[in-house]
């Protein structure tokens, strides 16, 4: 949009994102404020705004709309709220989507997606108007080419949360170090979402970091941990390896071999009960005899994912023809932002109406909103929405050290003191 400012509203709490990790998606806002629920919905009203994008966990969604209602319950000029999932969907599935309706657009990812999304909201007879089809917004880069004179570079993606036992992750991360030392010409990446500290929207109770400092014998000389954005690791990726990660349709997108991990079996739990079909699922021990899963074109259109050259070719020779390659319109967004248009064209929008209210979900509503601050009508609790970081800047630093100091600690809490006490009760 020519001419338009982004102004930026973190959520405070204990998923909020480190500079270091707005850094690197790399989006700059022209104002940043860290606010909480309240304060956010007082701003909004303040404020004018064209359209609001709630790049937020379902519970913190559901409360503001629930909250923009209490602002606009007739129809009026309000912003278009825009909001959906990004990455691989593979649980809570209803309860995240009907956490987002009532925003006036809910992205999905693909065709698949979209496709699911409207049969959730039909099914409980809610309105899936706003279900657009995009794709993925971090698709792209480079296509792959095969490793020349550079060195063959294999990429394990891990994941916060999955799977969650530290069994499982040493298991993971054993079995990387190991394939570093059969193969010694290869380089093993280790890619982590976060650095020891940083959260991200899943809980990480146990760190690979402090997995990879107390395995025996250490990672071998060719295997390390990295950090950074994940399509700039891509750009030298032979082969992605991970149990369920996003990073898999990057891959994908790109003609990079990937492997989806059935090591520890195809499980709902872990998430890769989702890549069935997609031609990807492999072992580490069939990754150690030098197997490079190929993505199904097929498989591939239906989420979105633009095949490589070579998935390309074969969708040609195979069913289908060549017209099967035809995977993503010209511009993936156009439907959203023609939406876009159009409700901001309008004088007036009517108020959000989502799904859950205090008649379809009475004892579930009330105590999502409570969590923010908000009373069952989606008015403010008293004392909840006053101004962000008032005071003097002596003030507002001391406030921002202690908030740092009560994420620490409850860092700790769920990533020392936790499963210390699991442990304890086992015995």
């Amino acid at each position: 949009m020519p001419g338009h400012q982004l102004t930026g509203y973190l959520l405070r709490g204990r998923a909020t994102p480190t500079a270091r990790q707005l850094g690197e998606v790399g989006v700059r806002a022209d104002r940043l404020t860290e606010v909480t629920c309240a304060q956010f919905l007082a701003e909004i009203e303040r404020e004018r705004y064209d359209v609001i994008v709630l790049a937020l966990v379902g519970g913190a969604v559901q409360a503001v709309l629930h909250g923009a209602r209490a602002l606009w319950p007739a129809p009026a000029e309000r912003p278009v709220l825009v909001t959906g999932y990004v990455g691989v969907v593979y649980e809570k599935l209803a309860d995240g989507l009907l956490l987002r309706h009532g925003a006036d657009l809910v992205l999905a990812n693909s065709r698949h997606d979209a496709e699911r999304f409207r049969a959730v909201y039909e099914g409980v007879g809610a309105d899936a108007g706003a279900v657009t089809e995009t794709a993925l917004p971090f698709l792209g880069g480079a296509p792959y080419e095969r490793a020349g004179s550079r060195v063959h570079t294999v990429v394990f993606a891990v994941q916060p949360s999955v799977p969650d036992s530290r069994a499982d992750r040493t298991y993971l991360l054993e079995r990387a170090a190991a394939h570093a030392r059969l193969h010694p010409q290869r380089e093993v990446l280790i890619k982590l979402r976060s650095r020891p500290g940083e959260h991200t929207t899943h809980l990480e109770e146990q760190p690979y970091q402090r997995l990879a400092a107390k395995l025996p014998g250490g990672l071998p000389p060719n295997c390390r941990l990295v950090y950074g954005n994940m399509g700039e690791v891509l750009d030298g990726t032979d082969l992605l390896v991970t149990v369920s990660s996003t990073a898999a349709l990057e891959s994908l997108h790109r003609g990079v071999p990937t492997a989806v991990l059935t090591d520890l079996g195809i499980r709902e739990a872990l998430g890769n009960h989702h890549f069935l079909g997609s031609g990807c699922l492999a072992s580490w021990d069939q990754l150690d005899a030098g197997l490079l899963p190929q993505g199904d074109p097929h498989w591939l259109a239906a989420q979105g994912v633009l095949p490589g050259p070579a998935a390309q070719a074969s969708t040609a020779a195979g069913p289908g023809g060549p017209e099967a390659a035809e995977v993503l319109p010209h511009d993936a967004y156009a439907a959203a932002r023609a939406r876009v248009a159009a409700l901001t064209g309008a004088r007036r929008l009517p108020p959000p109406a989502p799904y859950y209210t205090l008649t379809t979900a009475p004892g579930y509503l009330p105590g999502i909103l409570a969590r923010h601050h908000l009373a069952p009508d989606g008015t403010p609790l008293p004392g909840a929405a006053r101004a962000p970081e008032a005071g003097s800047r002596l003030r507002r630093r001391l406030r921002a050290h202690l908030r740092e100091a009560a994420r620490g600690a409850y860092r700790h809490g769920v990533q020392r003191v936790a499963p210390a006490i699991r442990r304890l009760g086992e015995l």
